[in-house]
This record gives C-alpha cells, structure tokens and sequence, in this order.
C-alpha cells in the first residue's frame, strides 16, 4: 500500500511563501500523475495543480502564476511551489496520485494545513 506524506505547511502572511512536499512510498513512481487538492472550511475540495509523468501541468485558474507544481522522481516526491499567497489560498492541501489511464486518483496523503493570515 502506497503512502503519500506531505509536510512544508505552516502560518505565513499574506504575500509570502511556502514549498509543500509530498513523499511517495512503493517502488513506482514517475508512471504517475501527481496532484494536490485543497480544501477550505465549509467548501468543497478542489484540484489545485496537477503533473503527469511527462511534466505536463495543469493549475486551477486562481493560482496561475502563482504556484508552480513539480517532481522529482528519483526522490519520489512533488513538490508545491507557493508565492505571492492570498488568504483564499488557506486551507488543507493534499497530495494525491493515480494512474495516467485512469479518472480517480486513488491513494491520498493526510494532508497539511496552510493558513494565510497577518
């Protein structure tokens, strides 16, 4: 069974920044899209930004040129790059994966908490 721990989250000030990282357990990695997810209190969770296995990304329109997605695989880890935060940004980000052919992503992590505020 696959493991995905995230950990980078904290208490930051509007306009700062945070890099979260995700790292997978298991023999295979780079075969998989990676995603992270956020969800605030009281809202639905949402794709924040997402890689496959070729480096193609894709983000959330609120967080264009804003946060950079990316991976390392001989480190089996993704990475969320995060500047210029807002307080909308506070929330719980996950890290989740599933396989390139597949719709649902299917192992998440516990998530971490990222708050936004002065």
């Amino acid at each position: 069974q696959v493991q995905l721990v995230e950990s980078g989250g904290g208490l930051v000030q509007p306009g700062g920044s945070l890099r979260l990282s995700c790292v997978a357990s298991g023999s295979i990695f780079n075969i998989y899209v990676m995603a992270w997810y956020r969800q605030a209190p009281g809202k639905q969770r949402e794709l924040v930004a997402a890689i496959t296995s070729d480096d193609i990304t894709q983000y959330t329109d609120s967080v264009k040129g804003r946060f950079t997605i990316s991976r390392d695989n001989a480190k089996k880890t993704v990475y969320l790059q995060m500047i210029s935060l807002k307080s909308e940004d506070t929330a719980v980000y996950y890290c989740a994966r599933r396989l390139p052919n597949s719709k649902n992503f299917d192992s998440w992590g516990q998530g971490t908490q990222v708050t936004v505020s002065s």
